[in-house]
This record gives C-alpha cells, structure tokens and sequence, in this order.
C-alpha cells in the first residue's frame, strides 16, 4: 500500500494557489456587478468568463487525475452571489488537486472528445498551477486597465501566503 509523502514545496504551491483564488474572488465579490463584464480592447473574454473558465480547468485538472466528474459548464457569473458560488467550487477544487499532488508520478490518462489523452502527473500538477496563476493577472490586468485596481497582484504572492499565515517569521 503506497503511503502519501508530503512534498512541502508542492504543498506549499497548492496552499498559495487556492489562497490567491480565493483572495482574487473576495475582491470580485466586492465590486459593483457590471465591473464583470469589463474585458481587455479587442478581447471577448470578460472578467466573469476568464473567472468560470479558471474555476471549470481547476475542476478538469482535478478530474483528470481523480478520476472524478469533470465539471461541466457553471455558466458566466453575473452577480456576487454567483461568483461566491464559483469561489465554494473553486475551494473544493483546489483541495482535490492538493490532495492529487501527495500521488507519486505517472502518466495519466483522460478522453476527451472521444480522444485518449496522456500526460504525466505532473505536468497536469504544474499546468493547474501555471493556469490559475495567468488567470489571476489577466483578471487583475483587466480591472487595471478600466481604472479599477482591488486586485495588488504582490500582496497575493507566495510571499503573502507566508504572512497570511505567520511563516515568513
């Protein structure tokens, strides 16, 4: 029977990541709903689609290497209480991948679109973390560019996941 080991750099990752999802989506809760439909010039990808789209590929990387249901599509957020329910999803999303990080390596497999699809663990494990990450920055980005600026980028890095949680001491 194989026994989980943590990786505490990894774990340490996944902490970080689910902390900066959930502090992005406190900031969006607070905003006046129509600053969700705020988009980049020249960009159809709206500040509430780029956050289902983060919420629904966490699920899918979590899928991929639980074996669980893939998570469909939640639908465009368009008020605080709908991106509070994207928040819950993404919580227990983030949870699984963490919990999908203590497996040890090896090459996973998905189907989709009627395609076999293989990639190591972790190479989905990097990508969720990679993925949320952009997301995050474009997120932020947006609302910069519209005047809007909730979202300090700095204050959400690992280095304030250490202070948030008094290990930077």
């Amino acid at each position: 029977m194989y026994t989980p080991q943590v990786n505490a750099t990894l774990d340490r990752l996944y902490r970080h990541m689910a902390w900066a999802n959930a502090r992005i989506q406190e900031e969006l809760v607070k905003l006046p709903e129509e600053f969700l439909t705020l988009a980049a010039e020249n960009d159809e990808w709206t500040v509430a689609a780029i956050l289902e789209h983060l919420v629904r590929a966490a699920g899918n990387y979590a899928a991929h290497l639980d074996g669980g249901l893939r998570p469909g599509n939640f639908g465009v957020p368009a008020t605080q209480d709908e991106i509070a329910h994207l928040a819950e999803l993404c919580a227990g999303f983030d949870a699984r991948l963490r919990e999908a990080a203590l497996l040890p390596d090896a090459v996973t497999f998905r189907v989709r679109d009627g395609k076999t699809i293989t990639r190591m663990r972790s190479t989905v494990l990097a990508q969720s973390i990679h993925h949320a990450t952009e997301h995050r920055a474009q997120i932020a980005g947006i609302l910069a560019v519209h005047g809007v600026n909730p979202i300090d980028l700095d204050a959400i890095d690992v280095w304030g996941l250490g202070d948030a949680e008094g290990l930077n001491e």
